[in-house]
C-alpha cells in the first residue's frame, strides 16, 4: 500500500476517533472504546475493501457490514456519515436522543446503510452468517456463465463479549460446516470486557476454535494498513471457506490514560480526557471537526463504487433480457409478490377432515413451496417432528445451495439469527421450526426480529401438555403469554385445517415475523372455521357460533381447544343456556380491527366471559375482565397419556361445566 493511501486512512481513523468520543461526550453516555481501537480498520473496510454504493444503499450485490458488537454503534455511525450514507452532522450530534437516526445500538430500518439490528452480544454474529447462506443460495439460483449478479462479501465485527456468547459458536459452526466461503468475521481482540480483563473470565484460544469449526484463520495487527489489505486481498481473490480473523487492537486507543482499560469500555472519556485525547491525536479543538480531504476521499471512493454498480446493472439488463423466466424468478422474490388468488389456493387444499395442525401445515407448505420461490425451510432437527420439511426440494449442504431446506442442527439459537439475516437478503422470506417449549433458547433472536420487523416465520409445534408423554419439559404452558408480551411479533394458534391455510396467509401478507403454533395432536375440522380470510383469520377472532337466546356465556378459545369449546357450548344449550362461542387465533390481528368490530364479538351485554386454552391465563383478563372465568393451567403438565391429561387439569366437558354452573 503507498504511503499517500496510509496517511489518508489515518487521517480517516482519527476522524473516526474525534466524532465517536465526542458524539458519546455529548450524550453523556455510551462506548468509546471500540470506536477508538478499531478506527484503522474501519477506515480501511469502507475506505478501501467493501464493494458497496452509499448512494443505492439496497443495492443486491452490495457487500454488506454488520457490527455484531453492537456497544460500537458509534463507530459505525462516523462511518456512514463520512463515506456518504446520508447520516448527517446533525444526527451524529443527536446520538442517543429520542428519536434520532444514532440510537445507542444499530437498528435495521432507522439508519440506512445498518444491515442488522445489534446489540445483544453474539447474534449479529448469527445474523452475518444467515446473510452469507442467504446470498450463496440466491447465487446458486441465479449466477451463470457470463452472469454473476451475486459475488458479494459478508463482513462481521465481533467483540470478546460476542465470541463468548454461545449463539456465536452455533451460528459458526454452521457456517463452517456449510463453507460459507462469502462470510468474513473480523475478531476485534482487544482483550478487555466490560468488568476488566478478559483473562479474568476467559483463556481459550479463539482461533484454534475457529479452526476446528472449519474456518481459515488469519492474524492481523489492527493498525497495519499493510497486512490489512494483503488479507483482505488475497480472501476477495481466493476465498475458499468462511473467515476468521483475530485482529489485535487497543480499546481507547489514543486515550493517554484510559487505553487498554475497561474504563473506556462503557462510559464517556470525561472533558478532561476528550482534551487530552485530542491534543495526543494532533487534532483541532473545533468540535465535530471533519477535515474536507476525508470527504474528499469518499466523495472519490463513491465514484469508483457507483462505477461497478453500473457495470453489475449492465450485466443484470442482459440477464434480463435473455433470461426472461430467470428475470421473472428473481422479481417475484425481490417484491416477495403473493399470487393474486392465493387464499383461494390455499382454501382448495383437501386434507383428511382429522389432523394435527402440524400436519396440516406441512401439507400448505408442500404447496407453497411451488407458488413462492422465495419462501425457505428450515428446522433445528426436528424437520420430521415439527413438519417443516418441503419434500418437493432438496436440502442445502456444502458446495450445493441450490435446495429449500436447512439443516440447522440442534443450534435454536444460532438458527433464529441466522435466519433473520436470511430475512435481511431482501429476497427471501425463511420460516424455521422447533418445539414451541424451545421457543425460550431463540426468545432473544426473536424479540429483534420483533424490532427490526423482519419477514420471519417460527412453526413452534408441540405445543400444549397435551403432546403427552415427554413430560413438562417438553410442554409448554406460559410460552403463549410470552410471545404475545413481544411488540411486533404475531402469535397466531390455530383451531384446524381451515384455519392453519388461513394462518399462512396471515404470515405472509404480515412484513414482519410471525408465530405459528401448531399441535402434536389430531384435531377434528370445524366447518364453522371454514370462512374467508376477511372474515376469520383476518379479523383475528371470530364468531364461530351465535347465541340462539340471551347470553350466559361468551367462550373464546384457541387452538386445539376451540372444538373443546364448541362441545362445552353444546353441553349448556342443553340445560338451557345461552351460549356465543369466538375462535380467537391471532390477538395481535384482533388488537387491530375498529372498535365497532370489537365491540361486536366482545361488547355489551354477553354473560360471562370465558377463555379457555390450554396455558397461563396471563393477558387473557383483557379479553375476559375481572369477572371472567380463565380455563387454564398455572403449573407445570405432567408425564401421562393424552386423555388421562386432559382429566388431570380439567379439559375436558364435564369438569369446564362443573367450573361454569359453580
Amino acid at each position: 500500500m503507498d504511503a499517500e493511501l496510509k496517511k489518508q486512512l489515518t487521517k480517516i481513523a482519527n476522524t473516526i476517533r474525534e466524532l465517536s468520543i465526542e458524539a458519546v461526550q455529548k450524550a453523556n453516555s455510551g462506548h468509546p472504546g471500540l470506536p477508538m481501537g478499531c478506527a484503522e480498520f474501519g477506515a480501511y473496510l469502507y475506505g478501501v475493501a467493501m464493494r458497496h454504493n452509499p448512494k443505492n444503499p439496497k443495492w443486491l450485490n452490495r457487500d454488506r457490514f454488520v457490527l455484531s458488537a453492537g456497544h460500537g454503534s458509534m463507530w459505525l455511525y462516523s462511518l456512514l456519515h463520512l463515506s456518504g450514507f446520508g447520516l448527517s452532522m446533525d444526527e451524529i450530534k443527536r446520538f442517543r436522543q429520542l428519536h434520532s437516526k444514532t440510537p445507542g445500538h444499530p437498528e435495521y430500518h432507522i439508519t440506512t446503510g445498518v444491515e442488522a439490528t445489534t446489540g445483544p452480544l453474539g447474534q449479529g454474529v448469527g445474523n452475518a452468517v444467515g446473510q452469507a447462506l442467504g446470498l450463496k443460495m440466491l447465487a446458486a439460483r441465479f449466477n451463470s456463465e457470463g452472469f454473476s449478479l451475486f459475488s458479494n462479501k459478508v463482513f462481521c465485527l465481533a467483540g470478546d463479549g460476542c465470541l463468548m456468547e454461545g449463539v456465536s459458536a452455533e451460528a459458526s459452526a454452521l457456517a463452517g460446516h456449510l463453507g460459507l466461503d462469502n462470510l468474513v468475521l473480523i475478531h476485534d481482540a482487544n482483550k478487555i470486557t466490560l468488568d476488566g480483563f478478559l483473562s479474568e473470565s476467559g483463556s481459550e484460544d479463539t482461533k484454534m476454535r475457529y479452526k476446528a469449526y472449519g474456518w481459515d484463520v488469519y492474524e492481523l495487527d489492527g493498525y497495519d494498513f499493510d497486512a490489512m489489505d494483503r488479507i483482505f486481498t488475497e480472501i476477495r481473490e481466493s476465498q475458499k471457506k468462511p473467515v476468521f480473523i483475530e485482529m489485535t487492537t487497543i480499546i481507547g486507543k489514543g486515550s493517554p490514560n484510559k487505553a487498554g482499560t475497561h474504563k473506556v469500555h462503557g462510559s464517556p472519556l470525561g472533558v478532561e480526557e476528550v482534551e487530552a485525547t485530542k491534543k495526543a491525536l494532533g487534532l483541532p479543538e473545533e468540535e465535530f471537526y471533519v477535515p474536507q480531504a476525508v470527504y474528499t476521499f469518499f466523495e472519490q471512493k463513491l465514484t469508483k463504487d457507483a462505477a461497478i454498480e453500473q457495470k453489475w446493472k449492465e450485466m443484470f439488463r442482459v440477464f434480463s433480457e435473455s433470461r426472461p423466466d430467470q428475470y421473472k424468478l428473481f422479481m417475484q422474490m425481490v417484491e416477495k409478490k403473493l399470487p393474486d388468488h392465493l387464499e383461494e389456493q390455499l382454501r382448495a387444499i383437501e386434507m383428511k377432515s382429522s389432523l394435527a395442525t402440524r400436519t396440516s401445515s406441512q401439507n400448505v407448505l408442500n404447496v407453497l413451496g411451488d407458488l413462492l420461490p422465495q419462501l425457505i425451510g428450515g428446522s433445528a432437527d426436528l424437520s420430521g417432528s415439527d413438519m417443516t420439511m418441503m419434500k418437493k426440494f432438496p436440502i442445502i449442504a456444502k458446495g450445493n445451495f441450490a435446495g429449500r431446506n436447512i439443516k440447522y442442527g440442534i443450534r435454536e439459537f444460532g438458527m433464529a439469527t441466522a435466519a433473520s439475516g436470511l430475512a435481511q437478503t431482501d429476497m427471501i422470506v425463511p420460516y424455521i421450526g422447533t418445539f414451541l417449549t424451545f421457543s425460550d433458547y431463540m426468545r432473544n433472536a426473536v424479540r429483534l426480529a420483533a424490532l427490526s420487523k423482519v419477514q420471519v416465520i417460527y412453526q413452534f409445534t408441540h405445543d400444549s401438555i397435551f403432546l403427552g408423554e415427554d413430560g413438562p419439559t417438553h410442554q409448554p404452558v406460559e410460552h403463549y403469554a410470552a410471545l404475545r408480551a413481544i411488540p411486533n411479533l404475531h402469535v397466531i394458534r390455530p383451531a384446524d385445517n381451515n384455519e392453519v391455510k388461513m394462518a399462512w396467509l396471515a404470515a405472509l401478507r404480515y412484513r414482519g415475523p410471525t408465530a405459528i403454533i401448531l399441535s402434536r395432536q389430531n384435531l377434528p375440522e370445524l366447518s364453522a372455521c371454514n370462512v374467508p380470510y376477511e372474515q376469520g383469520m383476518g379479523k383475528g377472532a371470530y364468531f364461530l357460533k351465535k347465541e340462539e337466546k340471551k347470553i350466559d356465556f361468551t367462550l373464546i378459545a384457541t387452538g386445539s381447544e376451540v372444538s373443546l369449546a364448541m362441545d362445552v357450548a353444546a353441553a349448556l344449550e342443553k340445560i338451557g343456556k345461552g351460549v356465543r362461542v369466538i375462535s380467537m387465533p391471532c390477538w395481535e390481528i384482533f388488537e387491530e380491527q375498529s372498535d365497532a368490530y370489537k365491540h361486536s364479538l366482545l361488547g355489551g351485554d354477553i354473560g360471562r366471559r370465558v377463555s379457555i386454552e390450554a396455558g397461563v391465563s396471563f393477558g387473557w383478563a383483557k379479553w375476559i375482565g375481572l369477572d371472567g372465568i380463565a380455563i387454564s393451567i398455572e403449573t407445570f403438565g405432567e408425564s401421562a397419556p393424552q386423555s388421562d391429561l386432559a382429566a388431570e387439569f380439567g379439559f375436558n366437558v364435564d369438569s369446564i361445566l362443573d367450573r361454569l354452573l359453580a
